[in-house]
């Protein structure tokens, strides 16, 4: 007999953690009313925007092997969750564009989380590899990066492949464009922002502020663009309100903190320089060449394998901030191998999934 769910419904699931955010930080009612709209749309949608839904669901994925090692992790991480920046030496670089949900967790949920996202695409024919091949890329490449201590992604004279993949529709006309056309804010809130914002470009850029709706995770938090035009070309900063991870909700644990600022510095990273956590905001640097990548952006004519590879060592880069467990989480992983990261992907992906159909179906309902 099948037992019967003792979790809150993804409704209930929603409110209470948005209420926990609150305690926190602002959140925007119209973002948040429109990231709810974007959660219907699509399960690969859905699972971007739940981070908090997909913690309290872990317990239920089964482990042959316990205790699992903790590493500085992602957590919010999927196949959408990369991007390239700029790093202090001018190279370009690629890699995980996003921390906000990072925490100290199991190993094991980073590798989990981003074949869900990479399934979910698949089943919407955003990708064309099966569960298999998933998790055997994905595996391939975190165990790669493991063994070899690490290794950034500078596309530079090494990755050409990648380079070719991420920057051919990095077109800075369509993307200034498409900046000079958002909302301008001419009292932008909270009003520390402002002075953020106004440190992290150059003194006396005349500075024209903007709401910019992104992302799906952390949409509805505070989001504040400054741009400008300087010495012939356009700049632009971002502020995001940072709230801690959502993990910490799950957990149900007491005066969390943000972890943001120590993953990435323990991480085998070259830096974008301009990123800093500020006064409760994440700022930095917003350009062509500095943007998460979309799948909508990638040639449809492109290696998934060596793709998916390539984000698995990712995550290996960001784990070796923990390095003195390296040898445990090689050691563990002849036990949660590729035939049981499939296994719990299946899992989270029917949860998912089940969850993405109750939210759709209460929204329904609820605007009939």
């Amino acid at each position: 007999m099948k037992r019967k769910s003792t979790l809150p419904s993804i409704v209930q699931a929603t409110s209470d953690y948005e209420a926990w955010v609150r305690t926190f930080i602002d959140l925007d009612d119209k973002d948040l009313k429109f990231k709810h709209q974007q959660m219907q749309t699509s399960s690969f949608a859905f699972m971007r925007a739940t981070f908090y839904r997909f913690m309290q669901r872990w317990p239920e994925v089964k482990h042959k092997h316990q205790p699992i090692p903790h590493v500085p992790a992602i957590g919010d991480i999927h196949i959408e969750n990369f991007g390239t920046w700029i790093d202090k030496e001018g190279r370009l670089v690629w890699g995980v564009n996003d921390f906000d949900e990072a925490c100290t967790l199991p190993y094991t949920i980073d590798l989990v989380r981003l074949a869900v996202s990479a399934q979910l695409a698949a089943g919407e024919e955003k990708l064309a590899l099966s569960l298999k091949g998933i998790c055997r890329a994905i595996l391939k490449g975190y165990t790669q990066g493991l063994v070899s201590k690490g290794q950034p992604f500078v596309l530079e004279e090494q990755h050409g492949w990648l380079r070719h993949l991420v920057s051919d529709k990095r077109d800075p006309i369509a993307f200034w464009t498409k900046l000079s056309q958002l909302p301008v804010l001419k009292d932008p809130k909270p009003r520390n922002v402002n002075v953020l914002l106004k440190r992290s470009l150059p003194a006396g850029a005349q500075l024209i502020f903007a709401h910019r709706v992104a992302g799906l995770g952390d949409l509805g938090h505070a989001r504040v663009l400054a741009r400008t035009s300087w010495q012939g070309g356009f700049m632009a900063r971002e502020a995001k309100a940072l709230a801690p991870s959502a993990a910490a909700w799950a957990a149900g644990q007491h005066d969390p903190q943000s972890h943001t600022l120590t993953v990435l510095h323990g991480a085998v990273r070259s830096p974008d320089p301009t990123f800093n956590v500020r006064d409760g905001f994440i700022l930095r640097r917003l350009a062509p060449d500095a943007q998460r990548v979309e799948l909508v952006d990638l040639p449809k004519k492109r290696d998934e394998q060596k793709l998916l590879q390539a984000m698995g060592f990712e995550i290996a880069n960001i784990h070796l901030g923990r390095s003195e467990v390296t040898e445990e989480i090689l050691e563990d992983l002849k036990h949660h191998n590729a035939k049981w990261l499939a296994a719990a992907t299946s899992t989270h992906t029917k949860g998912t999934q089940q969850d993405w159909h109750d939210w759709k179906h209460h929204s329904e309902s609820t605007s009939a």
